[in-house]
């Protein structure tokens, strides 16, 4: 699995993500059912992120989601 690289323009500047495929994927469905576009939630993490790599933060932001959504879920 190699990571494929995407770019994004983050405060007026363009950056790229790397990430592999399985991570896009999820990345674009968190997108689609926050009603967002893909860029907007880029940017969004990136405003959250402190000092961490652009990439780390997606991947950590994903992983954080899908934990919530499973504690949610094992509540119900």
């Amino acid at each position: 699995m190699r990571p494929e690289k995407r770019s994004f323009s983050i405060q007026g500047h363009r950056t790229s993500v790397s990430l592999e495929k399985a991570f896009w994927i999820a990345l674009k469905e968190a997108a689609a059912e926050d009603g967002m576009t893909l860029a907007s939630l880029i940017n969004s993490i990136d405003r959250g992120r402190g000092e961490a790599g652009l990439s780390s933060a997606v991947r950590v932001w994903l992983l954080d989601r899908l934990k919530a959504r499973a504690q949610a879920k094992a509540a119900d």
